[in-house]
């Protein structure tokens, strides 16, 4: 039932409440339509982790194919030096980065990474990874020590990039981690 009513229906409810809309703008470079508060791009990222557990244990061509064109827009949508995030691309784009109590893009990215991790784990399909792969570099190249520092408002990134170390390898997403953990709390 959670793969042939849940995960469809739970697609087509960010299709109706305007994240998928959001992403699409994104990818099309929009300045103007953004709808909704500003983590919009979380709801799709939770439900793009669920699907991808569900192919893992129940293969299901058509919500694959649904999940890859969901990650094409995801990718058209990354900015060139690997930022995504829809609502600033689109509404701030001048404003990344200067609220990260309050303006959910750690936490978006976290769940974009956990995500990620959870498709290419279900189904070996690198797409999704590497639009992660490219936006944790960028995060990387913003913060950690003798860069910017700082720390999410709202914990979740620290995991995620636990578990894209774990799947990649890479040692600084570990480091990233470790960063954020050991700053929180301070000014």
């Amino acid at each position: 039932i959670n793969r042939t009513i849940s995960i469809p229906v739970n697609l087509e409810n960010l299709v109706k409440a305007g994240n998928i809309r959001n992403l699409e703008l994104a990818a099309q470079k929009a300045k103007e339509g953004f709808a909704g508060p500003v983590f919009m791009d979380s709801d799709v990222y939770k439900a793009l982790e669920a699907a991808s557990y569900s192919l893992a244990t129940h293969p299901d061509p058509a919500l694959d194919k649904r999940i890859s064109e969901i990650v094409a827009i995801l990718a058209a949508a990354q900015q060139p030096d690997g930022y995504l995030n829809s609502y600033f691309t689109i509404k701030q784009p001048g404003k990344r980065w200067t609220n990260l109590r309050d303006w959910h893009e750690l936490y978006c990215a976290g769940h974009m990474f956990e995500a990620a991790v959870a498709h290419y784990l279900a189904t070996g399909k690198r797409d999704f990874l590497n639009v992660a792969v490219k936006f944790a570099d960028h995060i990387d190249s913003v913060f950690g020590p003798g860069k910017r520092m700082g720390y999410p408002g709202h914990p979740e990134i620290e995991l995620a990039l636990i578990k894209l170390w774990k799947v990649t390898g890479e040692q600084r997403y570990f480091n990233l981690a470790r960063f954020f953990i050991e700053n929180r709390g301070h000014k």
